[in-house]
């Protein structure tokens, strides 16, 4: 077993992308996600790999596409406004099928905004990624430890579906420092891909990786196919985590540093005798929809606690099905709501009980 060693989860991100075999990192520094690239900068040329700092963030997912298309593990990091900035470049990846990994750390915004915690970046990430009729899987950590082990999970999904993995953090996660274990005895599993442009050495058909289909119902076929493919993940890829759910009669949906806070709450509450439990969304997509579900028929209400103006809300709705109501507690602009506001929330929910 490993040591444990004490870092930032940026640097827990950056390590553990090392490790899941990334040796090509393309980044512009932006607040809070900047120690990932400080830390590639540092730890690539170490082992080989390439670290570049692009001249923009449109040029670095544009890196990414290209060594990603030679069949390599690749990475790159942003946060909010540079993730818009990207989007074009990951509708292209979508559009030709290429594994890449991203990182959001996210800011507080609309347009620059400021540099403190968010999660208003939800429906960027789990709805309107780029252009097109594309997904892409969105791994929400709510500890430093997380941010590894997803970090690594999400290059095995990517290239076990072809398609990009997005670590969706919140600015308090970037930078908070926790106990990490990346253990280096750990198996990391690879694809074989047949569909790269490596050169042919004369032993077969040209590969060629391209996202523009002139023939309409090539453009459709092919995303239909896609989509097939999304329902799998749906199907095979959720993952979760419930807290004080058996007995819950209101059940609080939170991530990130939110579900931290939230659980801190619950556990209050449950000693003034409210039933409140918790299920934590780890993939935002696919998001959870079973568990909520079956929770709807048990629970009086849910309660959405987001750093954003609301917009998980929706997910929780079209879950259940709307068979509850779902009330939101939040905090936006870089403000983290306490866990005595969780509470109250919790306590109004429950009627004004406690």
């Amino acid at each position: 077993m490993a040591e444990k060693v004490l870092m930032k989860g940026n640097e827990a991100i950056a390590e553990a992308a090392i490790k899941a075999g990334c040796r090509h990192y393309f980044g512009y520094p932006i607040t809070p996600q900047t120690e990932i690239a400080a830390y590639m900068a540092k730890r690539m040329p170490k082992i080989g790999g390439t670290f570049l700092q692009a001249e923009s963030e449109i040029a670095a997912i544009n890196m990414v596409y290209g060594v990603s298309a030679a069949g390599k593990r690749v990475m790159t990091s942003s946060s909010s406004p540079g993730i818009a900035l990207k989007s074009e470049g990951l509708s292209y990846l979508a559009g030709a099928d290429l594994p890449a990994f991203v990182v959001n750390v996210q800011r507080g915004g609309p347009g620059l905004g400021g540099i403190q915690p968010s999660q208003s970046d939800y429906f960027q990430a789990t709805k309107a990624g780029g252009h097109g009729d594309f997904r892409m899987i969105v791994l929400a950590p709510a500890s430093v430890q997380e941010m590894a082990d997803l970090t690594i999970k999400g290059f095995e999904l990517a290239d076990e579906y072809r398609m990009t993995a997005m670590i969706l953090a919140d600015g308090t996660m970037g930078q908070m420092m926790e106990p990490v274990e990346i253990r280096e005895d750990a198996e990391i599993k690879t694809f074989d891909k047949p569909w790269a442009v490596t050169g042919t050495k004369c032993e077969r058909e040209h590969n060629i990786v391209n996202s523009l289909f002139l023939k309409p119902e090539e453009l459709e076929s092919g995303n239909i196919a896609r989509f097939e493919r999304y329902k799998k993940i749906e199907e095979t890829e959720a993952m979760y985590e419930e807290f004080m759910m058996e007995d819950a009669e209101i059940c609080v949906v939170a991530f990130g540093i939110a579900a931290r806070v939230s659980q801190n709450a619950i556990v209050e509450a449950r000693k003034q005798g409210i039933k409140v439990g918790m299920i934590r969304p780890i993939t935002l997509w696919p998001f959870p929809k079973k568990p909520l579900l079956k929770a709807a028929d048990k629970v009086k209400k849910f309660i959405s606690v987001e750093l954003s103006m609301g917009q998980m809300v929706e997910d929780i709705e079209l879950a259940v099905r709307c068979k509850k109501p779902v009330e939101l507690c939040n905090r936006v602009g870089g403000m983290i709501p306490s866990p005595e506001e969780v509470l109250a929330k919790i306590i109004e929910a429950n009627g004004g009980k406690n």
